[in-house]
């Protein structure tokens, strides 16, 4: 690996992140690195000069009942049809050629759930025969090809089953988190119509169980849409639900049906709706069409991840969010490998020491997850007296996305779980990884300091200015992704498409728009730096939430961060800090603002008017890791702040609320609610 260093002007870099050395209080050293990797380089040349003979081979990795007549139909962007004409079905590629293959008894499945004190193995031959018969019980109620049918489930093999069962049919499944209130729930039904919905009686919670089924029958009481049928699985070991008259037994309906063969559809007919998290309003549902889907998923089990198909691979999230859908059910599933489905918190069910044990006790290969996790279990257990008694020797890699991820935090896991932490970027939209280390390819697993990576096959991204024109490399701007994009991302939004077409693609025109922003190096390695309300404008100069955020980190006793604008009166914005301290902190919270401010101002400069930072307990975050900064930064401006459904712990508002009247923001604020 090469290295380059040149000196650059202050002013232009006070938007980077601390892989910048300082030299001096006005200038920094950047240190690019290449990666240099052939097999990567002509394959991304191919993607995009080629994208028929490259996409027509990859979609090798997934069995066809009809070829296509066509890869590739770009003549109406963004509306971009891949393998056009092709049919297939998910289930028969996540299930039935691997059995058909002689593999049906290889787990596919192990659900680990400390909060139970169980531990369950699921086979490939189980799979297909119980979505076999689920899809059987489901034609029996009428599902067809391209009904909607809803899942309200926690994180249990019975919910793969339930995706699978339905895809059988060709019908197209939306999921909704379990932690989502009934409210939520029913504008998703409102607005997908489903035929049938299929619910577990009950979801877990560190210490209390989550009743499902009675959001379920107050949903039904509000929806205004024609009321589906219900089919309950009944978590008998944990809490058993009183089914009304319309409701059916899971275990009933499969003991009566018949298996149901896999039912063929056109590549780019949907497979599923996602809804994104705390919707509010008219739903905005992500449409993700079959082909294209499980193409990529497929492909990047490989190419991006280096899993082979003996790979025992873990997904620390949820099925309700875009992770779990791909990579917990179709990308581990069709490629053939295990997966890993955890029922549990990185620190709370019941100890610290949860992810080493997992690892350990499964002999996993690799891990996917939220820096928060990471950052959670350091603070939890940051010598590793509980994480240490287990092995990590199977593991290769930890993955890493969803947030930025602070170079403390990764520096300390790496020597905790003795493995390489990849950051990579993708968005729910997209489906798949974006920007990443293509493993497969060859590519040394090590990045650039707060790198995301480089651009997968398949995107051609450029940093864009606001006059729409490109910004060169180490200057911040706009990522925008050149149309045609790759196979598997969202082909529209439900019943939408003129929304589809305002919100990602009418702002830069032939690009979508991630809405991230972000720069380049000269080698081509993205830096992914917040999203661009997360951009805090201090006297004309546009500074990253997340390049202060690495900084705070840094510091020995600071567990967690949020940095976000509040107003002031001479520079318009500037930076506020709302942190965590570790457990084991050696000084108190007068000390560490100190030493804050100093550490900003050393290794950004008095430009970014770092003065204000204060500790708290907690910071608001959404069920899959995110900060909600804006809530924090809303909260600061006395603006009524609505807590989203996807916050994990709503109550953390109250001491922030506190926290920040004391800092003299927020005095006229109202209670978030």
């Amino acid at each position: 690996m090469s290295h380059i260093s040149r000196k650059m002007n202050f002013q232009s870099l006070t938007t980077m992140p601390k892989n910048l050395q300082a030299t001096d209080g006005t200038d920094y050293i950047v240190n690019p690195h290449h990666i240099p990797c052939p097999k990567y380089d002509e394959a991304y040349k191919e993607s995009l000069s080629n994208p028929e003979k490259f996409w027509g081979d990859a979609a090798k990795c997934v069995d066809w009942s009809k070829p296509w007549k066509k890869v590739l139909d770009n003549t109406k962007q963004p509306f971009t049809k891949w393998f056009v004409g092709g049919e297939l079905n998910a289930c028969y590629n996540a299930v039935d050629r691997h059995v058909l293959a002689g593999n049906g008894n290889k787990i596919a499945l192990i659900h680990d759930s400390p909060q139970t004190s169980s531990i369950q193995r699921v086979t490939y031959n189980e799979l297909l025969e119980k979505s076999s018969l689920l899809a059987g019980a489901l034609a029996d109620l009428g599902v067809r090809k391209g009904d909607i049918v809803v899942i309200y489930m926690p994180l249990i093999p019975e919910t793969i089953m339930a995706i699978l069962a339905i895809t059988r049919l060709g019908a197209v499944h939306s999921i909704v988190f379990g932690g989502y209130a009934a409210n939520e729930l029913a504008s998703r039904i409102n607005h997908a119509r489903p035929k049938v919905i299929i619910a577990a009686s009950c979801g877990l919670e560190p210490g209390k169980v989550i009743q499902y089924t009675g959001m379920v029958n107050k949903a039904m009481d509000i929806i205004s849409v024609e009321k589906p049928r219900c089919i309950v699985f009944q978590r008998r070991n944990i809490w058993q639900s009183p089914l009304l008259e319309d409701q059916l037994d899971w275990d009933d309906v499969i003991q009566r049906s018949k298996p149901h063969p896999c039912q063929p559809v056109e590549a780019n007919e949907p497979l599923y709706i996602l809804y994104t998290s705390g919707t509010t309003g008219q739903p905005k549902g992500i449409v993700r069409t079959i082909g294209g889907h499980l193409v990529s998923v497929c492909w990047t089990m490989k190419t991006v991840y280096g899993m082979d198909k003996d790979s025992v691979w873990w997904v620390a999230s949820d099925m309700g969010w875009v992770v779990g859908h791909s990579y917990i059910c179709y990308g581990p599933l069709v490629y053939g490998a295990t997966s890993v489905m955890y029922e549990g918190k990185p620190s709370r069910t019941p100890d610290a020491a949860q992810y080493f044990r997992v690892i350990d006790q499964h002999s996993v290969n690799a891990l996917f997850c939220v820096p928060t996790a990471l950052r959670v279990i350091r603070r939890a257990d940051p010598d590793l007296s509980l994480g240490g008694k287990y092995s990590t020797k199977s593991l290769k890699y930890i993955f890493v996305a969803g947030e930025f991820c602070d170079y403390e935090s990764k520096i300390w896991a790496e020597k905790a779980f003795k493995v390489p932490i990849l950051n990579h970027w993708w968005q729910t939209e997209t489906g798949h990884p974006i920007t990443a280390l293509c493993l497969g390819y060859g590519h040394n697993p090590s990045l650039p300091k707060n790198s995301t990576g480089l651009p997968l096959p398949g995107y051609r991204i450029d940093i864009l200015r606001e006059d729409t024109t490109e910004a060169e490399p180490l200057k911040l701007g706009r990522i925008a992704i050149k149309l045609p994009l790759p196979p598997g991302c969202a082909s529209t939004l439900y019943q939408a498409d003129e929304k589809f077409e305002q919100i990602y693609f009418s702002t830069y025109p032939g690009y979508y728009n991630t809405m991230d922003v972000g720069y380049k190096d000269e080698f081509g390695c993205v830096y992914v730096m917040a999203r661009d309300d997360d951009i805090i404008n201090v006297a004309g100069h546009r500074l990253s939430t997340a390049a202060l955020e690495d900084i705070v980190m840094g510091h020995p006793d600071v567990a967690d961060a949020a940095v976000v604008g509040v107003p002031d009166p001479t520079k318009g914005e500037v930076p506020l800090c709302l942190y965590v301290m570790m457990l084991e902190a050696t000084k108190n919270e007068e000390e560490i603002n100190e030493e804050l401010i100093t550490r900003v101002r050393n290794m950004m400069g008095a430009i970014a008017s770092f003065r204000i930072a204060a500790a708290v307990k907690a910071l608001p975050r959404t069920r899959s890791g995110k900060i909600v900064r804006k809530s924090i930064a809303e909260l600061a401006r006395s603006k009524l702040v609505k807590i989203s459904s996807s916050i994990e712990d709503p109550s953390v508002y109250r001491e922030i609320k506190h926290v920040l009247q004391k800092l003299g923001y927020a005095k006229l604020a109202p209670d978030p609610q």
